[in-house]
């Protein structure tokens, strides 16, 4: 057994892509056994037949419609109006303005590709240091796949056989504690080198600046209402949505043109067939973990540490924590949910409480080097070095380790909104 990881870790070493290394070492480890190759197309196509993976697309192609409305100035414009007085008023414009974004596009990288430019651009212009803005708009893209909508959520929904919904809504209270964590953070940093602030915007430039972005700001309340009020599934909520971007982009604010849905819809599709790829292929090594009864001896091995659930909940974020450095979220979550899933049951852990603690110690390794994705998305948008970028974002991690260590154990930050729409 030992094999299927020695030749995973090395094939990740070599900067394979992670879909290619997963499949290649579960492909040794089976032909080293002597065994018959029909579970690998099984098994692969059996992890794409789900319903609820039809919402990754739908999320994937909002997010990118979004980002071409033209809606992206004017929720900046409302996030000025909002918390712009405050002292770095713009560093905590950034942070609501990816608040807002992620109840849009759910994806951290489209946070930074669509409104970082502009963010950098004006804390920059305002007299804020380029790196600690490139580190703000890094991590406050964190935020994106907590708050619904959420692929990851989607992924661990299929694999945990529970409630996408449910995992919606549980992530909302998480999202806006990591927001309020990363504001003041920011608060105190603007205080000691003494960042500018905005003059209080009246009255009417605050209801100008809504009603400018006010259809804008619906597409999060149409989609957490739709699923709470049970008016229709996470799916059915990610295509509603499509159309909604459609009528915002092409009706109302018009930055969207026909001519460029083509490329759109194809970005879609290669971003979705990555995505899908990467769940095929750690599904089946998956399996093979399981069929060895690696997740068994995994768990007597954490119940043998310790009988505490605090214990082992700690034990599970550092691990999680650790493996978000060199993989992606998405594999992270493949690879190590099926592990996970008997501590679960030996210690009742919530499978919400647990789905969405576990997308909050993946989001954290998308800015966590090597592999951190926003972190080369944040070096293409401020036109500075990954070095850079790297120290800058670093200190953000102690308002994102202190919302993890909130989520995991006050699991009712999580379960509160669930449990009070129905959702078990």
């Amino acid at each position: 057994m030992l094999v299927i990881f020695i030749l995973f870790f090395l094939l990740i070493a070599l900067r394979v892509p992670i879909a290619f290394s997963l499949g290649i070492s579960s492909l040794v480890f089976l032909v080293s056994k002597n065994e018959i190759l029909l579970p690998i197309p099984q098994r692969m196509t059996a992890a794409g037949d789900s319903f609820p993976l039809l919402a990754i697309p739908f999320f994937v192609l909002a997010g990118k419609l979004i980002n071409e409305s033209g809606i992206t100035d004017r929720i900046f414009r409302f996030a000025l109006c909002l918390v712009g007085h405050i002292r770095g008023g713009l560093a905590h414009v950034n942070v609501i303005n990816s608040m807002i974004f992620a109840g849009m596009s759910g994806a951290a990288v489209a946070d930074v590709g669509g409104i970082g430019a502009i963010e950098i651009k004006a804390m920059v212009d305002n007299g804020y240091e380029v790196d600690f803005s490139a580190g703000l708009t890094a991590a406050s893209s964190t935020i994106a796949p907590i708050i619904p909508p959420s692929i990851s959520m989607v992924v661990y929904g299929v694999l945990a056989s529970t409630s996408v919904g449910a995992l919606f809504l549980g992530g909302i209270i998480p999202g806006i504690i990591m927001g309020i964590f990363m504001m003041i953070y920011s608060y105190m940093v603007s205080v000691k080198r003494n960042y500018p602030r905005y003059p209080l915007a009246s009255f009417k430039e605050f209801l100008t600046s809504l009603r400018d972005s006010f259809l804008g700001l619906m597409t999060p309340v149409i989609l957490l209402g739709g699923i709470g009020l049970g008016i229709f599934t996470p799916t059915e909520a990610a295509a509603v949505v499509v159309l909604y971007s459609l009528f915002l982009g092409l009706v109302v604010y018009r930055g969207l043109k026909l001519a460029m849905l083509p490329r759109i819809l194809l970005e879609t599709v290669e971003m979705t067939a990555v995505i899908t790829f990467v769940m095929t292929t750690a599904t089946l090594f998956g399996w093979i973990l399981t069929r060895e009864q690696i997740p068994q001896l995994f768990a007597q091995f954490i119940t043998s540490f310790s009988s505490n659930v605090y214990v082992v909940l700690a034990l599970i974020n550092i691990l999680v924590l650790i493996m978000g450095c060199f993989l992606d979220g998405i594999s992270v979550l493949v690879i190590i949910v099926p592990i996970l899933l008997p501590i679960v049951g030996v210690f009742d852990i919530d499978r919400v409480h647990f789905g969405v603690m576990l997308v909050l110690n993946t989001v954290i390794g998308l800015i966590t080097p090597p592999v951190g994705v926003v972190l080369y998305a944040t070096v293409e948008v401020a036109k500075i070095s990954f070095e850079r970028v790297v120290r800058a974002t670093l200190p953000f991690l102690y308002p994102l380790i202190a919302s993890l260590i909130v989520a995991t154990y006050f699991p009712w930050v999580i379960l509160f909104i669930p449990r009070l729409l129905g959702f078990g």
